[in-house]
């Protein structure tokens, strides 16, 4: 437990994701959406939104580990998030994966609990930094 085991594939959040996920959750604020604005605003363009970022994810870890021996995997949750850093549109993130903790839960199911830091490309400081939950079942 406590160690690094993978990086993920790099993946591009275009503005017309941005876009889609402000149509999809309702949160139109202008520093993701409206693209003139945000060019004179505090990041020199659009960026994505936090939770866009966290959505994320699942995707990472698609391209990133492979589960064998399982029939079935469910979200269970985060211990925490923190959003670290911007992520202007046309971006380039990965995550990097680190095991904290694989226990047995009920039904032969295992719950674990990972460390996902999501880096961007050409940046020193991470974009977000999530304590994920997923439980696993045969």
């Amino acid at each position: 437990m406590g160690q690094d085991v993978a990086v993920s594939d790099w993946l591009t959040v275009t503005q017309e994701q941005i876009n889609l996920f402000a149509e999809a959750t309702g949160d139109y604020q202008w520093i993701h959406v409206d693209v003139e604005k945000a060019k004179a605003g505090p990041f020199g363009g659009p960026i994505a939104h936090g939770f866009l970022t966290l959505s994320l994810l699942p995707k990472i870890f698609e391209t990133s580990i492979q589960v064998l021996g399982t029939g079935m995997g469910v979200n269970y949750g985060l211990n925490k998030v923190r959003f670290t850093a911007p992520v202007p549109a046309g971006s380039r993130l990965r995550g990097h994966l680190k095991l904290l903790a694989c226990e047995p839960i009920d039904n032969n199911g295992v719950q674990v609990t990972w460390l996902v830091t999501v880096e961007r490309e050409g940046s020193d400081r991470p974009v977000c930094i999530a304590e994920s939950v997923s439980r696993r079942y045969p």
